[in-house]
């Protein structure tokens, strides 16, 4: 099948962020795309990545070996991979190994850049 990528990068408070929007099918065959984009993100100096997975209609192991890789990218950066999803099945994925302690979850992408500027400004009180 297809995958889209649409990409926004923003200048902010955290530095240079994106927000990745994904849609179509994330599978063995599609993955090295995306898997691409978030390479030249990372070499670009972009750090704290959002994945707005609203509109992925299919997730298979490949995919989800490649957001395991682009979350070890930005972490090796002190940055942050978040997800945008509210689509049950997807949820389950994430809840049912307890992956939201790895992959934080969030409903919107407005909630998940809130969330990266709130702790991003933490790790600077500390």
């Amino acid at each position: 099948m297809d995958l889209s990528l649409s990409i926004r990068r923003m200048d902010g408070p955290l530095g240079d962020c994106a927000v990745v929007t994904v849609g179509g099918d994330i599978d063995v065959y599609t993955a090295p795309e995306l898997r691409e984009q978030l390479v030249e993100l990372v070499n670009d100096g972009i750090f704290h990545i959002v994945l707005d997975m609203e509109d992925v209609d299919y997730l298979d192991p490949t995919g989800l070996g490649v957001l395991f890789g682009g979350l070890k990218m930005v972490h090796a950066h002190e940055g942050s991979l978040r997800l945008v999803c509210n689509q049950q099945h997807y949820l389950k994925i994430f809840r049912t190994p307890r992956l939201t302690k790895v992959f934080p979850v969030h409903g919107s992408v407005e909630a998940a850049l809130r969330a990266a500027l709130y702790e991003a400004r933490w790790l600077d009180l500390e």
